[in-house]
């Protein structure tokens, strides 16, 4: 582990999550059509959207866009249906989550990509919070980070 370690310390030399830039999360509410949450995933060429709640504004889960796209083609939601239908919920209890902030270490984050550091399998997104995970300040993926690796210099 001290390698991989080592060669991870090496290719993101210190980067952090703010290093990637990522955009600032988008989220949608349980009861909007499926549709106005299509239109802005496509506009911004997003793949995950964090689902909140109406009242409180705490994080409930997300859409996945490839999964969602495909529940529409198979039928297992409409465009017209309310996004909670297809919304994965995120486990609340006996569940400990990975907190990734702007100041997370990109090793962290490519091991938590890939089920490790807290991770209990491998992971296409994460959620970027604040240190006390009450705002969703963006999310990044596992193409974020490999498009920082290749346009970091060597």
């Amino acid at each position: 582990m001290a390698l991989s370690m080592a060669a991870w310390a090496q290719k993101y030399r210190g980067a952090t999550v703010e290093d990637l830039d990522p955009p600032p999360a988008l989220s949608t509410k349980p009861t909007e059509p499926i549709s106005y949450a299509l239109m802005n995933a496509f506009e911004r060429d997003y793949s995950h959207l964090t689902v909140v709640s109406e009242d409180t504004r705490a994080l409930l889960g997300y859409l996945n866009i490839p999964r969602l796209k495909q529940m529409l083609k198979d039928g297992a939601v409409r465009e017209t249906d309310h996004v909670e239908k297809a919304t994965q919920r995120f486990q609340r209890s006996g569940k400990v989550y990975k907190v990734i902030t702007m100041d997370t270490p990109l090793e962290e984050l490519e091991a938590f990509f890939a089920g490790g550091v807290d991770g209990s399998g491998p992971q296409d997104f994460a959620v970027v919070t604040d240190g006390n995970r009450r705002f969703v300040l963006g999310v990044a993926t596992k193409g974020d980070l490999e498009e920082f690796v290749k346009r970091r210099p060597a």
